[in-house]
C-alpha cells in the first residue's frame, strides 16, 4: 500500500514499481488522503475547459480513476480536504479543515482503518519532509508512520476494525540527487539539453547543501528494477492532464534514456519486522 497526497502523487512517485507488481501478480492499494481540490491548473491546454475551472475536484477524480486503471492499482479515497501550499513570509495559516490542520489520530484513523482491511505486509509514504516540504505531503508522512505503528494493536483505534499489522515501512526516493545527477550527464553525453543542470550545477558546487535544501539525507536501501513499465507511468502521468504537461519536466528525459541509465525506482527501509539484508532488490525481500 502506498500513502499519498494528492491525485497525480502515485503516478510521479512509485507507479513503476506499482505496474511492475501488479504485472506479477501482487495487489496494489494506493491510498489518497486528499482530492487535491486546491491544486493548480498546470496544463496549459486544459486551462481553457471552463470545466478544470468550475469543478477542478470532480476532474481530478475522473483523472485518478483513469490512471489508477492505466497501473492496474486499487485506489481508496481518504476524504480529506486539500491544504493549498501556503506562500508569502510569514506563510498565511492553513485553511480550516483542511487534512494538514487535523489532529494526528483524526487524520490517522481513515488509513488504519484501510490497513486494517486491506491487510498490507508493506506500506510506502514519504519522508519527514513528505519527499518536498508541502503541508499534506508532510500529514501524509505523518498518517502513514502513525498507521504502521498502530494498525497491529487491537487497543489502538478500536472502531476502526481487526488489527492487522504490515510488516515493512519504506520511504520514497524520487528526490534522489544520484538519479538527477546520473540523468543529466546521460542527457549531455547524448547531446541532448540537460532539464538538471542547473540544479546539478549548484549541488556540485555546494554539496554540503544538498541538491534539495529541504531533503531528508536518506540513503537508498531498496532499488526496484521497473523500466519494462516506465510506459505505464507515464501513460498514468498523462491520465492527470490538470496536472501535467505533456511537454513539461517529467518528459524532458527520453524514458528510452531513462530505462538504460536509471531503470530503478528507489526507496529506504525505515522499520521491517522481518529479517531482510541490505541492499535489496524487492519490496518483499524477508516476507517470501
Amino acid at each position: 500500500m502506498a500513502v499519498h497526497a494528492h491525485p497525480d502523487d502515485e503516478s510521479s512517485k512509485g507507479a513503476a514499481m506499482m505496474a511492475a507488481y501488479v504485472h506479477a501478480g501482487a495487489e496494489v492499494m494506493v491510498a489518497t488522503c486528499t482530492g487535491g481540490e486546491r491544486g493548480d491548473i498546470l496544463n496549459a491546454a486544459v486551462g481553457s475547459l471552463a470545466r478544470a475551472h468550475r469543478d477542478l475536484a470532480g476532474l481530478r477524480r475522473e483523472e485518478m480513476a483513469e490512471a489508477a486503471q492505466i497501473l492496474g492499482i486499487q485506489h481508496r479515497w481518504l476524504g480529506f480536504m486539500d491544504s493549498g501550499l501556503p506562500e508569502g513570509e510569514p506563510l498565511p495559516p492553513l485553511p480550516y479543515g483542511c487534512f494538514a490542520a487535523q489532529p494526528l489520530q483524526r487524520a490517522a484513523e481513515p488509513l488504519v482503518r484501510l490497513v486494517r482491511e486491506f491487510r498490507p505486509h508493506v506500506l510506502i509514504s514519504y519522508d519527514e519532509n513528505g519527499g518536498y516540504p508541502h503541508p499534506d505531503h508532510i500529514q501524509a508522512h505523518r498518517v502513514a508512520v502513525e498507521a504502521f505503528a498502530a494498525a497491529g494493536d487491537a487497543e489502538r483505534y478500536p472502531g476502526a476494525g481487526p488489527a492487522w499489522a504490515p510488516q515493512k515501512l519504506y520511504y520514497d526516493r524520487a528526490f534522489n540527487p544520484e538519479r538527477f545527477r546520473a540523468l543529466h550527464y546521460a542527457m549531455l553525453e547524448a547531446g541532448l539539453e540537460s532539464p538538471y543542470a542547473e540544479r546539478v550545477r549548484a549541488w556540485e558546487e555546494h554539496p554540503e547543501g544538498g541538491m534539495f535544501g529541504w531533503a531528508s539525507r536518506h540513503e537508498t536501501t531498496t532499488r526496484i528494477e521497473c523500466a519494462e513499465f516506465f510506459g505505464y507511468r507515464d501513460r498514468a502521468l498523462l491520465a492527470h492532464r490538470t496536472q501535467i504537461d505533456p511537454e513539461g519536466f517529467f518528459f524532458k528525459v527520453p524514458t528510452e534514456l531513462a530505462a538504460r541509465h536509471w531503470p530503478w525506482e528507489e526507496y529506504t527501509l525505515v522499520e521491517s519486522a522481518v529479517e531482510t539484508s541490505l541492499p535489496e532488490t524487492d519490496l518483499f525481500a524477508g516476507l517470501r
